[in-house]
């Protein structure tokens, strides 16, 4: 197949809209259930980039979970602890500690379960029938993946009516190395960025402080191989093989740092013991929970502790979250590793980052202020690298 017709482009005004190959090769994708559109396609085509270069570097079965051309979160496969199995809603799932696939997927989805919703979903290997599981039960657009177990994929055709979008990727295509784009009738090209994630990226180690453990530069390589993917500027928390908070899109430094750690906040929280034992209605659905659980934490839209409100909810009346018990929980938190796909300009993101417990940075370094940035972090006893490499992706 040379070319796909699509549904539309990024919007229903925008037709006709199609994708194929410039060089009269085929397209290295089969679509075996559903007619994927504009945007689900260019989810699905930047979230497979990020988890066959994750499988590449770190040897591990990769997930991420894409919305609207950025990744909401990416992990490799690790076991989850009991308490994030139940932070994640997956602690039911029988045998899903013999599935390192499935472990990153859980971990990927339940990271920032509100903005996966509706997600395009993206493995490095084989969808097998416990990943399928997951993935039945959670509203998502679509997936790509090198291929489907075959009850896995049975599973994943009974989605939105026989609808969902299951895209098989070619994982032996190698692109051209030279991209082409074009924006207002203007043809852009540009060369691939083939760059490479690896341990030797984190040798120039700026700080005082220069023990980085091997725990800490497989979380390193996970923060940047996601930024690589992520649209600019962009910042992310990573720890124990999984990204905890992504912040993209921004255009100020800071406020990527602080989205991506506000999000990373969030994260550590919904492990609290008050948000795990939370009295939930048991017909309440997973996205309705995962509202709750944002509103209980960050006070968000209605306090859903008050009375005529906690009454929609839960069984019971919770007692609220309050400020001095998040900074007791959040003043423990250490051990987390940031990446930035550019420079920081001020020490202020260094402050920002040490609030979410991070002490392993890399960022490409080259601001007048690298000196200062360097010397907030000596004060926290942090570790830096700088890359000199930076990962703006547009």
């Amino acid at each position: 197949m040379k070319e796909l017709e699509l549904k539309y482009g990024c919007n229903p005004n925008q037709k006709p809209s199609k994708i194929l190959m410039n060089n009269n090769k085929d397209l290295p994708i089969e679509v075996l259930s559903g007619k994927p559109g504009y945007i689900n396609l260019l989810d699905a085509f930047n979230s497979w980039q990020l988890v066959k270069e994750l499988k590449e570097s770190i040897g591990l079965p990769a997930a991420t979970s894409f919305k609207h051309v950025s990744p909401t979160s990416a992990a490799v496969g690790k076991k989850l602890s009991d308490k994030l199995k139940k932070a994640y809603f997956v602690d039911d799932i029988k045998g899903l500690d013999s599935s390192l696939l499935a472990c990153a997927y859980a971990r990927a989805r339940g990271t920032d379960r509100m903005c996966s919703f509706g997600d395009f979903i993206a493995l490095s290997d084989i969808c097998d029938e416990t990943t399928a599981k997951l993935i039945e039960r959670e509203v998502s657009d679509g997936i790509i993946a090198p291929g489907y177990a075959p009850e896995a994929l049975e599973i994943l055709k009974t989605k939105r009516k026989g609808n969902y979008n299951i895209i098989k990727m070619d994982s032996s295509y190698i692109p051209d190395p030279i991209e082409y784009k074009q924006v207002y009738g203007i043809t852009f090209m540009q060369s691939r960025n083939n760059c490479g994630i690896t341990n030797e990226i984190f040798s120039n180690i700026v700080t005082k402080n220069s023990t980085l453990s091997d725990d800490a530069k497989r979380d390193l390589t996970v923060s940047l191989i996601t930024l690589k993917y992520t649209q600019s500027n962009s910042v992310c928390y990573a720890v124990g093989g999984q990204t905890i908070g992504v912040g993209a899109g921004q255009q100020s430094r800071i406020h990527c740092t602080r989205l991506a750690g506000n999000k990373a906040d969030t994260w550590h929280l919904r492990r609290h013991d008050k948000v795990l034992s939370l009295p939930f209605l048991p017909d309440l659905s997973r996205a309705e929970r995962d509202n709750v659980i944002d509103s209980y934490i960050n006070k968000n839209e209605e306090n859903v502790c008050n009375n005529g409100i906690w009454q929609k909810y839960f069984t019971s009346q919770p007692q609220p979250l309050d400020s001095d018990e998040i900074n007791e929980y959040l003043s423990k938190v250490s051990g987390v590793s940031l990446g930035s796909d550019a420079f920081f300009p001020f020490d202020d993101n260094i402050e920002r980052a040490k609030k979410s417990g991070v002490s392993y940075i890399a960022q490409p370094g080259g601001s007048i202020k690298d000196d200062v940035v360097i010397n907030c972090c000596n004060k926290y006893n942090m570790v830096m690298a700088f890359t000199d490499l930076r990962l703006f992706h547009h």
